[in-house]
C-alpha cells in the first residue's frame, strides 16, 4: 500500500478516500506506464523498469515524471511494451538499451522514436498511439482495461479509477435479492465453460436452506496456452475480489470464501493475497465490511496442477483436502457442495463481470453481445499467429474479426487452416467457419465450445490427425482415471490415432473412432470426459479427406507425421552451400560444395534441422510420393 491504510465505515469515506486520491493526481504528469504481467516479466520488463529509474534519476527528472508498474496489456506477442502518458505513445519490444533514447528523445525532447513503433503488417504504416493500434482498436476492454491503469498491488489505485463503487452501491442501496436480480437480469453466463446463467444459481444458492455458505473463485487454469484468469488475477485482483464480496452478500448466510488458484502461478497469488491483505485494511473486507454490518473474509488455497481440478466438484474434493477427483452431481453444489454447503462457483472472469453489472447497471451490461450470451469476452489468442495476446470482444464477433483484424492473421503469409476454441477439449473448425458469431450457443452448434477462452490458431503445415492426436494425448494424461468411458475410451482412441498417424490406419477405424468418441461423450462422469472426444468428433467430421490420406495412400497432407514423409533436396534449387550439412546431427547428407545435394533417407531421422536451415527452399518435405533416385550417393 502506498500509503497508510484510511479505515472505511461508510459509502461516504469512499467517497472522500477516492476524491482525495484523485485531487492529488495530475492526469497530465508525464508517466512512463510498464507491462509488468507474466509475459513481459519473461522478456525483462524489470530490468527496463529499473534502467528507466536509474536514467531518470540520473538526469534529475525522478521527481518530474512518474513510473507505474502495471498489470498485462494483452500484446504478449510485442513485449515489453511501455506506453507513455498522456500521450498515449506506443513503444514495443522495448531492449535496456532503448531506454536512455526514450528519455531523451521522447520525455525531455517530445520526439518519437520511430524504431520502437508498432508497424502496421498490412499497410507497412508505424503507429504512434496505443489506441489507433489495430490489436486494441478493435477491441472492446471492459475487464481488462484497468490493466494499463493501475498498479495491481496498490488499492489506492483501483479505488481512484472507481474500484469498490460497486460494492458500496450493493451494500447500501440493494437489497440481496436486488443484486440478484440485477445478475439475472444481465444475462451474464459463466466465463468457465459451461456458460451457465450466472444469476440462476446465485437464485437457486440463495433459496437453498442453510445457515452457511460459501463462493468460490476457480482461477485453476489448465488449458494449454490459456491464461486470461491468470493475467486478470496479476493484474487487477481487487475486481476478483470485489465481485466475490458482492457474490457473498447476495446469496446471503455466506461469510467465507475461497480463491483455489494453480500453484503455477506465483504472481496471480502474490497479487492476490496483496490485495485481500490491503482491502483488510482498509475496511472492505473481513468484519463490518464499509460499516455495513455485513462480514465477510477470503483465503487463498493453492492447487496441485492437476488439470481435473477446474472440474467443479474435483475443486471443492480438494479445497477439503481429499483426492481431487469429480464427483457424481445427484445433488447441485448450489445446494450441497463444499463440506456439503450450498455453495457458489464461478470462476475468475465471471466474478470480475459483477462489478461492472452493479456498478453500470444491467441495463448497460444487455447492451453488449447477442440474445443468448452477453457482455464481453477475453479469448487467449496463440499459435500461428502474428499477434498473439489476450483479446476482450465483445459476444458475437466473428472469427475472421478476431483472427485476421484483431490477430493480424498467419504467420508467414501462410493460410489459414483451422482454429480450436475451448481449450484441449474444444473443436477445431475450418476456414468455411471464419465469419461464424462468437458465443456461447454458435460454438456449440457446431461442435466447439466457449471453454474458458482459449483459441489456438493453425495454418496449412498442420495435421488434424496430430492435433486430434496431440489434444487426447493430453487429456489422457490429465483423466483421474475414475469412470470407465473416460479413462478406457480416451486410451483406445488415442491409440487408434496413432495407428493411423503411422500409416497403419484400416479403414474400419474411422467408423471405429466415431463410435468411441460419441460413447465417451454420452456416459462420462463429468465434463472432462464428457467434452474430451470434441477434437476427434469435430476433425473427423470437417477434415475427414485428411483421415483418409492417411489411410488410404499412407500420406499426411500437411507433412507433419514423421512415418510418413520423407526430407528431399530438390537438385534444381540446391545451391549446394552446406548448411544442411552441417546442421544434420546424423551426417545422413553428402555432396560436393557449389553441387547439389542428397539426403540419405534410410538413415534420416526427420527432425527438420535441414529444412530449418535451407535458404534456398531446396529441401522440400513429401509423403505419399516415390521418390527420384539421387545423383550422387549420401553417406
Amino acid at each position: 500500500m502506498s500509503q497508510q491504510a484510511q479505515r472505511i465505515s461508510s459509502p461516504e469515506d469512499l467517497a472522500w478516500l477516492r476524491e482525495g486520491l484523485q485531487s492529488r493526481r495530475d492526469p497530465q504528469k508525464p508517466c512512463i506506464t510498464i507491462c509488468s504481467g507474466t509475459g513481459c516479466q519473461a522478456s525483462g520488463c524489470q530490468v527496463i523498469t529499473d534502467a528507466f529509474r536509474l536514467e531518470l534519476e540520473r538526469r534529475g527528472l525522478g521527481d518530474k515524471v512518474d513510473i507505474l508498474t502495471t498489470g498485462c496489456h494483452g500484446f504478449c506477442e510485442r513485449g515489453p511494451v511501455i506506453v507513455l502518458k498522456p500521450q498515449g505513445i506506443f513503444y514495443q519490444q522495448m531492449k535496456i538499451g532503448d531506454v536512455a533514447e526514450v528519455v531523451e528523445e521522447t520525455i525531455v525532447n517530445g520526439r518519437i522514436v520511430e524504431r520502437l513503433l508498432y508497424e502496421d503488417p498490412q499497410t507497412g504504416s508505424k503507429i504512434v498511439h496505443e489506441h489507433d493500434v489495430p490489436f486494441y482498436k478493435l477491441q472492446q476492454r471492459e475487464i481488462l482495461y484497468m490493466n494499463g491503469l493501475i498498479d495491481p498491488t496498490s488499492i489506492e489505485d483501483y479505488i481512484a479509477v472507481g474500484g469498490y463503487s460497486a460494492l458500496v452501491k450493493a451494500l447500501f442501496e440493494m437489497t440481496p435479492d436486488e443484486v440478484t436480480d440485477a445478475v439475472k437480469r444481465s444475462g451474464l453466463r459463466g466465463r468457465g465453460g459451461a456458460g451457465f446463467p450466472a444469476g440462476r444459481k446465485w437464485q437457486s444458492c440463495r433459496d437453498a436452506p442453510g445457515d452457511i455458505k460459501y463462493v468460490i473463485c476457480n482461477a485453476d487454469e489448465g488449458d494449454p496456452g490459456a491464461y486470461m484468469d491468470r493475467s486478470t488475477m496479476e493484474g487487477n485482483p481487487h475486481s476478483v475480489l470485489e465481485g466475490m464480496i458482492i457474490g457473498a452478500y447476495a446469496i446471503g448466510d455466506c461469510h467465507q470464501g475461497y480463491i483455489y488458484v494453480r500453484n503455477e502461478y506465483p504472481l496471480a497469488v502474490q497479487n492476490a493475497g496483496l490485495a485481500m491483505e490491503a482491502a483488510r485494511a482498509y475496511g472492505l473486507l473481513g468484519k463490518n465490511i464499509a460499516g455495513s454490518g455485513f462480514d465477510f473474509d477470503v483465503e487463498i488455497r493453492r492447487g496441485g496442477g492437476a488439470f481435473v481440478c477446474g472440474e467443479s466438484s474435483a475443486l471443492m474434493q480438494s479445497l477439503q483436502g481429499n483426492v481431487g477427483e469429480p464427483q457424481a452431481k445427484y445433488v447441485r453444489s448450489v445446494e450441497r457442495g463444499l463440506w456439503e454447503r450450498p455453495t457458489i462457483l464461478n470462476n475468475v472472469e465471471t466474478w470480475a463481470n459483477v462489478p461492472l453489472v452493479v456498478r453500470k447497471g444491467w441495463e448497460w451490461y444487455t447492451g453488449i453481445g447477442t440474445e443468448g450470451s452477453k457482455g464481453t469476452k477475453i479469448f487467449s489468442l496463440v499459435g500461428k499467429i502474428n499477434n498473439t495476446g489476450l483479446v476482450e470482444v465483445p459476444m458475437g464477433v466473428s472469427l475472421r474479426t478476431i483472427i485476421f483484424d484483431i490477430g493480424g492473421g498467419i504467420l508467414g503469409g501462410k493460410k489459414f487452416k483451422a482454429v480450436q476454441t475451448g481449450g484441449p477439449s474444444g473443436g477445431c473448425l475450418p476456414e468455411e467457419m471464419l465469419d461464424l458469431c462468437v458465443d456461447f450457443d454458435e460454438l456449440t452448434k457446431v461442435g466447439s465450445m466457449m471453454g474458458s477462452g482459449g483459441m489456438i490458431v493453425m495454418d496449412e503445415g498442420t495435421c488434424m490427425v496430430d492435433i486430434a492426436r496431440y489434444f487426447l494425448d493430453f487429456l489422457k494424461e490429465e483423466s483421474c482415471g475414475k469412470c470407465v468411458p473416460c479413462r478406457e475410451g480416451i486410451a483406445r482412441c488415442l491409440e487408434i490415432l496413432n495407428r493411423i498417424s503411422a500409416g497403419k490406419g484400416r479403414p474400419e477405424d474411422l467408423d471405429l473412432l466415431e463410435e468411441l468418441a460419441q460413447t465417451i461423450r454420452d456416459f462420462s462422469l463429468c465434463a472432462l470426459g464428457q467434452s474430451a472426444p470434441n477434437p476427434v468428433l469435430s476433425t473427423l467430421k470437417y477434415f475427414r479427406d485428411e483421415y483418409e490420406a492417411h489411410i488410404y495412400e499412407k500420406r499426411c497432407p500437411a507433412g507433419v507425421c514423421k512415418p510418413l514423409i520423407e526430407y528431399w533436396i530438390d537438385p534444381e534449387v540446391c545451391t549446394g552451400c552446406g548448411a544442411c550439412v552441417r546442421a544434420c546431427p546424423q551426417e545422413t547428407i553428402a555432396g560436393e560444395k557449389k553441387a547439389a545435394h542428397v539426403i540419405n533417407v534410410m538413415k534420416c531421422i526427420k527432425c527438420g534441422a535441414c529444412y530449418d536451415v535451407c535458404r534456398f527452399q531446396a529441401i522440400v518435405i513429401r509423403s505419399g510420393e516415390s521418390q527420384p533416385v539421387p545423383a550422387v550417393e549420401a553417406n
